[in-house]
């Protein structure tokens, strides 16, 4: 099964490379808040190791739940391409256990090799932030760097929900009798897994209380930070919670964006095309959420924060403020990266179709024009779901700092944010097709 396995990695080089950067640099970015809480353990002050354990765990545990839903969704992604393969081995006599078998080998194959990328990229990675934090006067500069075992750790907790990931999809495109066709029509009406609903009504549940804690009960502490303390992650918690939905969301609104995609065949097969493939599309869909929500709540709070803040506060508004632009960077270049490679994957798999438009009559502007109508109305339920994720930190911060629901300033910030991330999505699409076998004569 593993030379099998290798040899069948060599002839999907643009999903496995897919895999393999997500899972490289979601280990390395994981990795590199692990060990700040590894360090935390060693001789260090009181306050110092507040301070270390807050940016290592607290902070850090929301940067890995994107990180593993992404690594989850890419390898789903990347096997649910397979489905006329698997329905081949299995008329060929594979049971389902043995064509299991191999999709976690090659799963395990691209993600051990990446993940130990990233667990030296996580040590380097580590020691950038601490000379940060150094340089800011968070932690003494008496601190010393101690990451342990903690990006080895990572990369076999990577390596694992890999494995996970890649065994939750085959099982999924190994259900039911063997078959060599697609199973796009039962995609397209196929219910959710039971745990995307579960962990969206926790994510959304537990957004929905601590917001109003914010402004019931933290908005009268007189520590000004315990508000950023409830609410500020909320946006990117509400994103992933909608992420887990994007699917479904997919296939929902893909009807209401179609003015916005223009007239014609492009614009009809984009439509037709989002949702009969919502679940693949979907890989796209969330980071794009996470990274819209992302950037505009935790940009939108600091200023507010700028702007609301109590005198006698501004060494701590320095440090806290700094933090927060750094963890917001990782987060947005890794979701970025992961839109990118995910396009990438989703258009190499549709090269054969491509094809077959183009050989139909079909023109390379038209088929790319199709491509990227897709990525248009995907990009514009994003950035929109994204942006009303925002919202749920945005909001109850502006209320505790007695701001009100809309923010006296940076009202440009959204839009900024928005637009950057449906250029982001056009940029993967175009780069996708390009990479792709059709003719590239028209594609300027």
């Amino acid at each position: 099964m593993t030379g099998l396995a290798w040899r069948s990695l060599r002839h999907r080089a643009t999903a496995s490379a897919a895999t393999f950067v997500t899972v490289l640099l979601g280990t390395a970015l994981m990795g590199s808040f692990a060990t700040l809480a590894a360090t935390a353990r060693g001789p260090v002050s009181a306050a110092d190791r507040d301070t270390l354990t807050t940016m290592g765990t607290v902070v850090g545990a929301w940067g890995a739940l994107i990180v593993l839903s992404a690594v989850v969704s890419t390898v789903g992604i990347t096997v649910t391409q397979r489905e006329v393969e698997i329905g081949l081995l299995r008329t060929i006599g594979a049971t389902p256990r043995q064509t299991g078998r191999l999709v976690r080998a090659e799963t395990l194959l691209v993600a051990a090799l990446a993940s130990t990328g990233g667990a030296a990229l996580a040590w380097l990675g580590g020691g950038v932030l601490l000379a940060l934090l150094r340089n800011t006067g968070a932690v003494r500069e008496s601190v010393s760097y101690s990451p342990g075992l903690a990006p080895a750790g990572t990369a076999v907790a990577v390596v694992l929900v890999s494995l996970v990931g890649s065994g939750l999809a085959s099982r999924r495109a190994t259900r039911g009798p063997a078959s060599i066709t697609p199973h796009e029509v039962r995609a397209t009406t196929a219910l959710l897994p039971w745990w995307r609903i579960a962990a969206a009504v926790l994510l959304l549940g537990y957004s929905a209380t601590m917001a109003v804690v914010t402004i019931t009960v933290t908005a009268h502490d007189d520590d000004p930070y315990s508000a950023m303390a409830t609410c500020g992650q909320l946006g990117i918690v509400v994103a992933l919670g909608l992420a887990c939905l994007s699917p479904w969301l997919l296939r929902l609104l893909s009807g209401p964006v179609r003015p916005l995609l223009g007239s014609g065949a492009a614009a009809y097969l984009a439509t037709y095309n989002s949702r009969r493939r919502a679940r693949m599309l979907s890989g796209v869909l969330a980071p794009v959420i996470v990274l819209t929500a992302a950037g505009i709540s935790v940009f939108m709070i600091v200023g507010t924060d700028d702007r609301t803040r109590p005198a006698g506060f501004e060494d701590d508004a320095r440090t806290i403020n700094l933090l927060n632009n750094v963890v917001v960077g990782m987060m947005v270049v890794f979701a970025a990266v992961v839109v990118v490679n995910t396009f990438a994957a989703v258009v190499a798999h549709r090269r054969a179709e491509l094809h077959q438009l183009w050989l139909l009559g079909a023109t390379p502007h038209q088929v790319e024009a199709s491509v990227l109508a897709e990525a248009r109305g995907v990009a514009a339920i994003g950035v929109v779901l994204g942006a009303l994720a925002s919202l749920a930190a945005v909001v109850p911060f502006g209320v505790a700092r007695h701001e009100g629901v809309v923010p006296d300033g940076q009202l440009w910030l959204p839009p900024l944010v928005m637009a950057a991330a449906v250029a982001l999505t056009l940029f993967a699409a175009r780069s996708a097709l390009r990479r792709a076998h059709v003719p590239r004569g028209a594609l300027r």
